[in-house]
C-alpha cells in the first residue's frame, strides 16, 4: 500500500492533499463551533454555513497559488510553514468578516478557534506524513555515511535523501569544530567512529564529500577507510557540477589513480606549445590508449592542423566522434586517416599532403602476452614499422619524431620490449646522420587506464565476485596517470636535441597484490583467504606469464642527468652503429621470412639484450647455422 501511494504520479498526490485539507478545514470550522458552544453544532440554515466555506475556499485558494501543493511532503520546510501560516491566518480574517458581514449571531472567538485547529491540523497531517514516510524510508533504504560536513557534504547529505535508495546515519568529519554537531537531524562523528557505526547500522558504503582536500589527503582518507572494507564512492568534479555536466548526487566508485596517483606537477606550458602550437602534428595509433589522450592534450595547445593516422577503423570512428566538435569550438582543423605505418608510400604520401611537422609515434603492440603468442606481426608492426616511420620523416622534413617507448626496453624479458629496445636503437641511429628531423624517444611504465592493463581487469573480476587472479605475490609495477603521461611526453620532446631517451619519473613501486587487495576493500568486499574463509572475492596467483619480470626497469646503464622538468630525465646511453643496426635489421627481415617465431624471439631477445648475434649469424652463415650458435 505504502510502496502503492508513493508510485502515484504527482498531479495525484497534489490532489489527494488538496482533498485531505478541504476535509481537515472542514473539521477545524466544525470543531472550532463546537468548542466554543459546547454542543454539537447544527446549523439552521447554508447562510450559517457561508462564512466556514468562504474561509476553506480561502485557505485552498493560498495554498495553491503560493505553491504548498508543491512541496514535497517528506523535505517540508520553513517556507511551507510560513505558506500555511498565511493561509489559514487568511481564512480566519475572512471568517471573522463574513459573520459580521452576514450580521450572524455567531461568537466572534469562533474565527480565533478555527485559526488555532485548522493550523494545527493542517501542520499535524503533514508532520504526520513526513514522520511515517521517513520511518518507512529508513526501512527500505541503505544506510550510508558521508564522510564530510562542509557544504558540498551537507548538500549531498541532502540530495541522497530526497530518495528512498539511501538514508545518511551520520556525516563524518577530521574539522574538530564540527564534529559532534547535529546537520539536518544527522551527527557528525569522528573517523574513528566509522567501524562501530558500521557494525551498529550495517553500513557497506560511504560517500567521500571533500572536494577541498588535496589529493595527498585524500589518498590518506582512503588509506584509512580501505581495511574497513567498505565500499567507497566520491562526487564528480565540482567544475562538472558547476557548469551542469553532472549533479551533485551523481557519484561513482573512487578511481584507482586516485590510490597510485601523485601531486600532478603542473605543466610548463611553454614546452606544451613548443612543438604544437599553431603546427601540423600527426599522431600515430591516434585511437590507442596513449595515442587518444595525446591527442586530446595536443587539441588543447592550438595546432594549425591535427592528422590521427590509425589502422583501427572503428578506434579512429571513436576518436572522430569525441574530437570533432571539441576542433570545431577552438577553430582547429582535424583529419582522421586510416593507413599501416608499414606501408610507406600511404605514409610518405600524408605527410607531404599535410605538411605535418610533428610526429608522435604511439602506434605499436604493448601487450606481452599478445605480442609473445604473434612474434612476426608484433616485430613487423613495433620494429619495422618504426624503421619506415623514422625514414619517411626524414624524407618529407619532419621536425620533430617522438617515439613512445616502454620500461619492458629496458633488458627485456619478453618479445614486446625486445621490439621497442630496436625501435629506440633506429632513432638513435637515425639521429646521427639527421641533418633536420629530431628524433627522440620517450620511456616510461603503466599506466592507468590503458587498454590491458591491471585495473581495469580488476575492475570487471571484482564486478564478476572474483577470483582476482595476480601473476605473483612479489611482482612490482610503476603507474601513472595516462593524462600525466601524455603531458609529459609532449614536454619531454619539446627538450629533444636529437637521439634524445627521456625517462618519467614514474612515482613509488607498486606491489600488484597490494593493489588488489585495496580495489577489493573499496568496492565494499572482503578478500577471501586461510584467515578470512568468510571472504567475497578470492585472490588467486597464477604465476608469471612468459616474458614477465617481476620489476620493471627504466634505465638500461650509463648516466642520467635532470632536465627543466622534475618529473623527465635525461639518460645517456649506448647503442650500436649504423653498420651494425643495418646488419641486424638484414637479419630480421631474413628470419621473419622464414616464418620460424620461436627462433625470431630468441634472436630478437638476444640483440635487445646487447648478445653479438649478427655477429654468431655471420660467422655461421645461416638461420640453421645462427640457431645452432645461439643455443650453444
Amino acid at each position: 500500500m505504502r510502496l502503492w501511494l508513493l508510485g502515484l504520479p504527482r498531479n495525484i498526490k497534489q490532489m489527494l492533499l488538496v482533498v485531505t485539507d478541504s476535509l481537515v478545514l472542514l473539521l477545524a470550522a466544525i470543531s472550532s463551533y463546537v468548542m466554543r458552544l459546547g454542543d454539537v453544532w447544527h446549523p439552521v440554515s447554508l447562510r450559517e454555513l457561508f462564512p466556514a466555506f468562504l474561509a476553506i475556499a480561502t485557505a485552498l485558494i493560498i495554498f495553491t497559488y503560493r505553491g504548498l501543493y508543491k512541496t514535497v511532503v517528506r523535505y517540508m520546510n520553513a517556507s511551507a510553514v510560513s505558506i500555511m501560516l498565511l493561509g489559514v491566518s487568511s481564512a480566519a480574517v475572512v471568517f471573522a468578516l463574513s459573520i459580521r458581514l452576514e450580521n450572524l449571531s455567531q461568537p466572534r472567538s469562533v474565527p480565533l478557534l478555527f485559526w488555532f485547529v485548522a493550523l494545527s491540523l493542517v501542520g499535524g497531517v503533514r508532520l504526520f506524513a513526513q514522520v511515517y514516510l521517513r520511518r518507512f524510508a529508513a526501512g527500505i533504504s541503505e544506510p550510508v555515511l558521508i564522510y564530510g560536513a562542509g557544504a558540498t557534504g551537507t548538500q549531498l547529505g541532502s540530495a541522497l535523501t530526497q530518495g528512498y535508495r539511501h538514508c545518511v546515519i551520520g556525516y563524518v568529519d577530521d574539522n574538530l569544530q564540527l564534529q559532534n554537531m547535529v546537520v539536518h537531524g544527522v551527527r557528525v562523528y569522528t573517523r574513528h567512529h566509522i567501524k562501530a557505526l558500521a557494525a551498529s547500522y550495517q553500513i557497506r558504503q560511504i560517500f567521500l564529500a571533500v572536494p577541498s582536500a588535496t589529493r595527498d589527503q585524500r589518498r590518506e582518507i582512503l588509506s584509512f577507510l580501505e581495511p574497513l572494507a567498505l565500499r567507497v564512492r566520491t562526487l564528480p568534479a565540482m567544475d562538472d557540477v558547476l557548469t551542469g555536466k553532472a549533479r551533485i548526487e551523481d557519484v561513482h566508485d573512487v578511481e584507482v589513480d586516485e590510490l597510485l596517483g601523485r601531486e600532478p606537477v603542473p605543466p610548463q606550458q611553454d614546452l606544451l606549445d613548443a612543438c604544437i602550437r599553431d603546427k601540423v602534428v600527426m599522431v600515430t595509433g591516434a585511437g590507442g590508449s596513449i595515442g587518444s589522450e595525446l591527442c586530446r592534450q595536443i587539441l588543447a595547445s592550438n595546432p594549425c592542423l591535427l592528422v590521427l593516422y590509425e589502422i583501427h577503423e572503428f578506434a579512429l570512428y571513436q576518436m572522430q566522434l569525441e574530437l570533432v566538435p571539441k576542433a570545431a569550438a577552438a577553430g582547429i582543423k582535424i583529419h582522421f586517416i586510416l593507413g599501416n605505418v608499414q606501408d610507406k608510400a600511404r605514409l610518405r604520401e600524408v605527410l607531404r599532403r599535410y605538411g605535418v611537422q610533428t610526429i608522435y609515434h604511439a602506434a605499436a603492440y604493448k601487450h606481452v602476452p599478445m605480442v609473445e603468442g604473434n612474434v612476426i606481426e608484433g616485430v613487423r608492426n613495433n620494429v619495422i614499422g618504426t624503421q619506415v616511420a623514422a625514414e619517411v620523416a626524414a624524407e618529407c622534413g619532419v621536425d620533430i619524431f617522438v617515439l613512445i617507448s616502454t620500461d619492458k626496453a629496458v633488458r627485456p624479458a619478453n618479445v614486446m620490449g625486445a621490439s621497442k629496445r630496436l625501435a629506440e636503437m633506429i632513432l638513435q641511429c637515425a639521429a646521427k646522420h639527421s641533418t633536420h628531423t629530431r628524433y627522440v624517444m620517450v620511456r616510461f611504465g603503466n599506466v592507468l587506464g590503458s587498454s590491458g592493463s591491471v585495473v581495469p581487469l580488476f575492475m570487471e573480476q571484482i564486478r564478476r565476485g572474483g577470483a582476482v587472479t595476480v601473476t605473483h605475490p612479489e611482482v612490482i609495477r610503476y603507474f601513472m596517470t595516462i593524462r600525466e603521461a601524455a603531458q609529459l611526453v609532449v614536454q619531454a620532446g619539446s627538450m629533444a636535441l636529437g637521439g634524445d631517451v627521456f625517462l618519467l619519473d614514474m612515482g613509488p613501486a607498486v606491489r600488484i597484490a597490494d593493489l588488489a587487495r585495496k580495489m577489493i576493500h573499496l568496492a565494499g568486499l572482503h578478500v577471501r583467504e586461510i584467515d578470512y574463509p568468510e571472504g567475497d572475492i578470492e585472490i588467486k596467483y597464477i604465476g608469471l606469464r612468459p616474458g614477465e619480470k617481476l620489476y620493471e626497469e627504466l634505465l638500461i646503464g650509463g648516466e642520467v642527468s635532470g632536465t627543466r622538468h622534475p618529473r623527465i630525465m635525461r639518460a645517456d646511453e649506448q647503442h650500436p652503429s649504423e653498420d651494425e643496426l643495418s646488419l641486424m635489421l638484414g637479419r630480421l627481415h631474413e628470419l621473419m621470412t622464414s616464418g620460424d617465431e620461436m627462433f625470431l624471439a630468441r634472436y630478437i631477445l638476444g640483440l635487445a639484450s646487447g648478445q653479438r648475434t649478427d655477429v654468431m649469424y655471420e660467422r655461421s652463415g645461416s638461420i640453421k647455422g645462427l640457431e645452432q650458435a645461439v643455443l650453444q
